[in-house]
């Protein structure tokens, strides 16, 4: 058994459901949180968008929790669904994710690279080939994570996108 595999072996396990629209207001209080608001746009037009990505074949959102506890919000999709979509130059088969964790308490404690971990070990068991994710080069916090969690950078700089300035990380199965 990999290192990796042995950490998620023994690491706390977190349920993964699907969001749907009925779970819009309790991301809408997460999205007011200081942590959301450093790292994503105006409450109402994430939710908007969110509420949007809900019917998005490509996407799929989830409500991450542990022991019953809603605490943390996360998608994946396919990069290549969309013909202009900044990452389209990984490889076929690259799976995007996101994610954000909405209980303040929860920050800091591990969680993150944790559920992180789980979650790509999911999405490379259902055959994605790589795994990226792109946080905003300042937020030290959610790079610690993903490298915690397996991600490496990618590129050294900085790419600009649509959504602002992001540093490219990338995860590989073992």
């Amino acid at each position: 058994m990999t290192a990796a595999a042995c950490e998620l072996a023994v690491a706390p396990a977190y349920d993964f459901r699907r969001m749907t629209v009925a779970d819009l207001p309790l991301l809408r209080g997460w999205l007011e949180t200081e942590a959301w608001r450093l790292w994503w746009g105006e409450p109402e037009t994430e939710l908007e968008n969110l509420a949007a990505d809900l019917h998005e074949p490509a996407m799929r959102l989830w409500i991450v929790s542990q022991d019953g506890l809603p605490f943390a919000f996360m998608q994946d999709y396919a990069i290549h669904a969309w013909d202009d979509h900044p990452y389209r130059d990984l490889p076929p088969g690259t799976f995007g994710v996101d994610q954000s964790i909405g209980v303040p308490a929860m920050i800091g404690r591990g969680h993150g690279s944790a559920f992180i971990r789980q979650h790509v070990a999911r999405l490379f068991a259902e055959g994605a080939a790589f795994v990226a994710t792109d946080p905003d080069p300042d937020n030290a916090r959610a790079i610690r994570a993903y490298e915690k969690a397996g991600f490496r950078i990618l590129e050294n700089q900085a790419r600009i996108t649509e959504w602002g300035r992001s540093l490219l990380m990338l995860a590989e199965p073992v």
